[in-house]
């Protein structure tokens, strides 16, 4: 088994873009999707959605951004970290400092601190675009592979 892509449903899709292109995922397509297999999947009605496929530089997982242009609903995007359910993805990266800064300037808020757990890892949240949140985690002693 492997993990595919992930989806996560946003209101501002080239926000969202832009905020994981700037964490370093590469944009593998774009489309727009309607019609009876759609709305059976969903268990909704009239949907059409965008939806965007970005992947990170490895090819392993993904992040799958979709827009729903119909039916439209409202929802809360700044929930506490300790709130039940999905609340952050966590990417592996190399300069942390470097990767918060591109962050924030595409509207990513660190949540708390930048903290070092041991002497294994540089870590943070950041939120970004409709409340999503990633975690960083630079590794500070490599593995050998």
């Amino acid at each position: 088994m492997k993990l595919e892509h992930i989806g996560v449903v946003v209101h501002d899709l080239e926000a969202a873009k832009a905020f994981f292109t700037a964490l370093g995922l590469e944009l593998e397509g774009e489309a727009s999707l309607k019609g009876d297999t759609v709305d059976r999947l969903t268990g909704l009605e009239k949907v059409r959605t965008d939806i965007a496929m970005l992947r990170p530089p490895d090819g392993h997982g993904g992040v799958e951004l979709i827009k729903y242009q119909a039916p439209s609903r409202d929802g809360h995007s700044r929930v506490p970290m300790n709130t039940p359910g999905i609340r952050h993805f966590v990417f592996s990266v190399e300069d942390i400092e470097d990767v918060l800064e591109r962050l924030r300037a595409h509207g990513g808020e660190l949540v708390g601190e930048l903290v070092q757990y041991e002497d294994s890892y540089r870590l943070c949240y950041v939120r970004g675009p409709e409340g999503i949140t990633v975690e960083l985690a630079e590794e500070l002693v490599r593995r050998e592979a």
